[in-house]
């Protein structure tokens, strides 16, 4: 019987898999064997669902016949295997308070609630799932289960169709958007929409909502108060074409690194800058992977420069970013300047072979330098002749020469 046994117990492994005795396995599926009540369970249901018809109509009874006040303590509790909680959801004879303890049980997948909502003929167990708007919220193929069962009541209709119209149909606001996001476990997301000015017409709702799923960071993660917010837009003012000419910036460089560019990216790009740069620098401190990876190409230096503060930045990213011939100077040489950053080498490396980096930042860093890779500057073409002079300088004092 191939079955994943979850629990530690030598005689529960021996039963389901066979190498125990056949009246063993007997004894077991009719609930006879001496077990602990969590791991009978788990024998019980792994027969109920093997090929082998007399353990399984045996198991399948003792489960049904089982004490319904031990049963619902075992399905509560988040110990129980998930394989044991799915097969249970789809015995309609058990207890009705033994199935609202598996839907509710965290370990018990959606894909299962969803199931059982579409498939229960229990007027009860339904109304116990509508009442549950969190998981209707997050899991809306559950709401359409519930309005699909002809078993469901009115009042059950009424409070799930109501949930379908209020989140997922009536136009929405800024703060319905944000408390959504908030059902779904998504805090920082759901502060970055909060955040956004949809007055100034610079982004829609729609297009903040889509870009919240770009947002990793919550605000107790962050420290912008350096950043002077409220007059950054009105020193750098932006018009139409300027932010355009960003985008076709920021499209050219993508494709030069990846021939493959998806509709889902470009039309990331383009959302981001819809935003005023006030808000592009609030993504760029709290946005994704690929949220940095657009922004940090952002001519706008301080926008470009908020990248590196964020919190979720990693030594590979700012490896890449230390290569790139179209980054600012200020970038690079921030990262030169960082403690943290400056003690990897592969960074240092990057930042020395970069003919953007200010002289004086590589001049520094230098000295650090294998002598294999100050060998390779002193021919490097690409980098400025005081770089090249100093690193067959310092190749030639290592080599004593």
């Amino acid at each position: 019987m191939s079955f994943t046994v979850e629990s530690d117990n030598p005689v529960v492994k021996a039963v389901i898999h066979g190498t125990a005795p056949r009246p063993a396995q007997v004894a077991a599926a009719r609930g006879i064997l001496p077990l602990p009540a969590d791991d009978m369970l788990e024998v019980l249901v792994a027969f109920a669902m093997s090929d082998d018809t007399e353990l399984s109509g045996h198991a399948k009874q003792t489960i049904r016949n089982h004490d319904a006040e031990t049963l619902n303590g075992l399905v509560r509790s988040e110990r129980t295997p998930v394989h044991v909680l799915n097969f249970l959801a789809t015995v309609s004879e058990l207890p009705r308070k033994v199935l609202e303890s598996i839907i509710t049980n965290s370990r018990t997948p959606v894909t299962t609630i969803v199931k059982v909502a579409g498939e229960t003929k229990s007027v009860e167990l339904l109304e116990a799932i509508s009442h549950n708007q969190q998981l209707l919220i997050q899991a809306p193929a559950l709401i359409d289960a519930i309005l699909k069962n002809p078993s469901r009541s009115s009042e059950t209709d009424r409070r799930v169709a109501e949930t379908k119209r209020e989140f997922f149909e009536k136009e929405r606001g800024q703060q319905q958007v944000a408390d959504e996001l908030r059902a779904q476990g998504k805090e920082a997301a759901a502060e970055f929409v909060e955040s956004i000015d949809l007055e100034s017409g610079d982004l829609s709702l729609d297009d903040a909502a889509f870009l919240a799923e770009h947002i990793l960071i919550p605000d107790s993660e962050t420290d912008d108060a350096w950043l002077a917010l409220d007059f950054l837009e009105e020193i750098y003012e932006e018009t139409a074409e300027q932010r355009q000419s960003i985008v076709n910036k920021i499209l050219g460089e993508l494709k030069s690194e990846d021939m493959d560019l998806p509709n889902e990216r470009i039309s990331i790009i383009h959302a981001i800058m819809k935003m005023g740069m006030k808000d592009r620098m609030k993504l760029a401190i709290k946005g994704d992977r690929e949220a940095r990876n657009i922004l940090v190409r952002d001519p706008n230096r301080i926008v470009a420069q908020a990248v590196m503060t964020n919190p979720r930045i990693t030594e590979q990213e700012v490896e890449k970013i230390a290569a790139m011939r179209t980054i600012t100077e200020d970038i690079l040489r921030q990262i030169a300047a960082s403690r943290q950053w400056s003690r990897c080498y592969s960074i240092v490396h990057n930042l020395a072979r970069n003919p953007r980096t200010p002289i004086a930042n590589v001049l520094t860093i230098l000295s650090r330098l294998q002598l294999k890779d100050l060998n390779a500057l002193s021919k490097n073409r690409n980098v400025s002749d005081p770089v090249r002079r100093q690193a067959l300088r310092l190749s030639q004092l290592r080599v004593g020469k």
